[in-house]
This record gives C-alpha cells, sequence and structure tokens, in this order.
C-alpha cells in the first residue's frame, strides 16, 4: 500500500468513515466522481416502489422494468415522450429534495480544494447547495433540452412549461401545443442527455464546465491527489472510472479510492495506490 498516505498506516483498524475523513484532510487536492449509487444511496433509485408509483400507466403498456429503460424507450408518440419525460423531469430534475450524502459531502467539502464530474443528471447538486461552478454535468442536465436533430450547440430551459405538461396530460399524453421544438430549423426538441450513439449537444456552459475541470487537474498535477469514485457502475467506464485510474498511475503521490459495493475490477498495476470503500456509502457519510 502507498506508504505516501500516512491515513493509510494501520487502514485495518480503522472504519471506512475514520479511514476516508482522515484521507480527506490529508489530500492537497480532491478529485471526485459520482455515478447513480451515491443518488440511489440516498433513496433516489430508478427502480422499485418510486418507479412502479411515478408511472404505472406506462409500466402497464410498455412492460418497463425501472426508469433508465423507460427513459429510453421509443414512445408512439411526441404527446406521449412528453408525458413521460415531464414527469420524470418534475422527479428527479426539479422536485427531488436534498439527499443526506450530497448535504453531508459538501459539508465535508466546504474548505477542500476540490473539482466533481459526475455522469448523473439529476438535481442533487443544486438542491444540496453546491457551488455548481466546480461540479461538471458530463452527460447532461435532465432540466436541459436539445434540437432532437442538433442542429446548432445550444440548450434550453422552461420548467414551467414542464410542470404545465405534468398538470395538463391525459391518457399518457400532453396537449400538442405543449410540445416543444427548436426555434433554429423546427425539429421537436428532446431531454439534453448524452446518447452512446448520438451523443448529446454540448453547449457553452458545457465547455466552460470541461475547461474548468481540466484546468483543476492541471493546477495540481503531481500533488497528493485523491480521486475518489462514488457509486459509479461500469455502463461507461470511459467517463471516469478509467481516467480516474490513468491519472493515478500517471502520479506517484495520487490515490484511487472507489467506494461501491460491487467489487468491480481495479489493475493490477494499481495495488500500491488503490484500494476499494465496500461499506454502505450514505452510512459511511453520515458516520464522517
Amino acid at each position: 500500500m502507498n506508504k505516501i498516505w500516512k491515513a493509510l498506516q494501520g487502514a485495518e483498524e480503522k472504519s471506512e468513515s475514520e479511514l476516508l475523513a482522515e484521507l480527506f484532510k490529508e489530500a492537497e487536492a480532491l478529485v471526485i466522481g459520482i455515478g447513480a449509487g451515491m443518488s440511489a444511496a440516498d433513496g433516489f433509485t430508478y427502480v422499485g416502489p418510486r418507479f412502479k408509483e411515478n408511472f404505472p400507466d406506462f409500466i402497464a403498456k410498455y412492460g418497463l422494468f425501472d426508469m433508465l429503460q423507460a427513459f429510453l424507450n421509443d414512445f408512439e408518440s411526441l404527446e406521449e415522450y412528453w408525458a413521460f419525460q415531464s414527469r420524470f423531469v418534475k422527479l428527479n430534475g426539479l422536485d427531488q429534495e436534498a439527499g443526506a450524502s450530497y448535504l453531508k459531502l459538501k459539508d465535508l467539502l466546504a474548505d477542500k480544494n476540490y473539482h466533481i464530474i459526475t455522469s448523473n443528471a439529476d438535481n442533487a447538486f443544486e438542491a444540496a447547495g453546491f457551488d455548481l461552478d466546480k461540479v461538471f454535468y458530463y452527460q447532461g442536465k435532465y432540466v436541459l433540452f436539445q434540437c432532437s436533430k442538433q442542429c446548432q450547440d445550444v440548450t434550453y430551459r422552461d420548467d414551467d412549461m414542464i410542470r404545465e405538461m405534468v398538470d395538463r396530460q391525459e391518457d399518457m399524453k400532453v396537449p400538442s401545443e405543449l410540445i416543444p421544438y427548436c426555434p433554429n430549423c423546427g425539429a421537436p426538441l428532446e431531454i439534453n442527455k448524452r446518447d452512446t450513439v448520438r451523443g448529446m449537444v454540448e453547449d457553452a456552459h458545457w465547455h466552460e464546465q470541461e475547461a474548468a475541470y481540466t484546468d483543476f487537474l492541471a493546477a495540481n498535477e503531481g500533488k497528493k491527489v485523491l480521486y475518489l469514485e462514488i457509486g459509479i457502475g461500469h455502463t461507461t467506464p470511459e467517463l471516469i472510472r478509467e481516467p480516474f485510474q490513468e491519472e493515478t498511475l500517471d502520479n506517484p503521490q495520487a490515490l484511487y479510492v472507489m467506494m461501491n459495493q460491487k467489487p468491480y475490477h481495479i489493475p493490477s498495476e494499481l495495488a500500491d495506490q488503490s484500494l476499494r470503500l465496500s461499506d454502505d456509502l450514505a452510512q459511511t457519510f453520515a458516520n464522517m
């Protein structure tokens, strides 16, 4: 194990909360990658009762298993597409409450040198009051819309429209006059969320976020950096996991920590610069 980090001495005798708290104090910079597992740990799941209570009609019609499958479903009309998406956006992008783990993490980072990159598109950071200049939403945001033809790098937002769609929909359809269209080319708008085939619109603000993140990495190159991965699956490892591991290998002072109950593979060459914390992450943060 990496002897540069004093917190790792006697690590086997410490709780994960104690160990992580010491790592936070010792790090000169924290680069934090957050995935859906963190929101799920706070109860904001895309499966189970939360899904069934909000989308029973769509489940009955399409046999859907979870919200992400439903989000990508091929709906039979734009009216139906926006009936689902407006409910989804209201639930996960407008009205989702602040999660306890996000609130605790915000407090833990209050006096730290940090930056966050996330594959999430919900409103968890905004609800918890994070400094959004330090959060890079790589995958887009549910509250933003883009041209379905991606005719230009512009996104749109209209919270009132989403709420009106929810209020006025009937039989799994919104009124046709509420469907938004691109003011540039006339194509229907859609949610600004990255697609594995088509990508997504990356507007000027997205590029500002990217620049802030890459500038942070460059400014802290060679320092004692803690690369902390929280609740990230293996759907898109190239976004956070693989870059974190590569950046750790490039910096002998760095440490890579994975917070995940699933034992995802960590390369053998990272053995001396990495560890996995497998306790419930919500409880780990609560005890710090």
